[in-house]
């Protein structure tokens, strides 16, 4: 519940402001660290990356056009897998910014990047956290997945070149098969 002024001043920004982006274009949020953002260390605890990060997806669909789309259809998106990379912590009262960008899919998902960015001492840019998941939408009329495809169309992306699948991207699928077998029932 927390999070509902953040969610609330995103939506009323895609009202106010409704630039739309590109397939590969960025969503780009201002956000700052506020003490119930907090952990024991007096550092953004590291749940509050991810519930961010859902309203930097929110604000990429909603710019893409998607949006409009999902509550027609009764989609809903849903994630398979997260890989979060911390490199330096976000402090109280710190400024960041999201950026959240498609990076690759394939048939079934899409691989989406998720950067928080800090100005150091010379106002340079710097990462200080990464991270990336798997997602996808499901259409609960037909109760399955939507195929890639499909929203591509909706993008207008059927014919766009795909990019190129990025290394990382490779070696995170290695790494889930593996953990796939983690997880399967047949474990004991």
């Amino acid at each position: 519940m927390n999070l509902i002024f953040r969610l609330v001043a995103i939506c009323l920004s895609n009202i106010i402001d409704r630039r739309h982006l590109d397939t590969f274009g960025a969503s780009e949020l201002d956000f700052r660290v506020w003490p119930f953002d907090l952990d024991l260390n007096i550092h953004m605890n590291n749940g509050r990356y991810l519930s961010i990060m859902d309203l930097g997806r929110l604000d990429l669909m909603t710019r893409l056009g998607l949006t409009k789309y999902v509550f027609k259809n009764k989609w809903m998106p849903v994630l398979a897998s997260i890989n979060m990379r911390y490199r330096m912590p976000l402090k109280p009262f710190q400024k960041f910014r999201l950026d959240t960008n498609i990076v690759w899919w394939d048939d079934k998902w899409f691989y989406i990047e998720q950067r928080f960015v800090v100005k150091n001492e010379r106002n340079k840019d710097v990462v200080a956290a990464i991270g990336f998941i798997k997602g996808s939408f499901y259409d609960r009329k037909e109760k399955q997945t939507v195929p890639s495809s499909d929203i591509q169309l909706i993008l207008e992306t059927a014919d766009a070149d795909k990019p190129e699948k990025p290394n990382y991207i490779t070696s995170w699928q290695n790494a889930e098969d593996d953990m796939r077998g983690l997880t399967s029932s047949e474990r004991k």
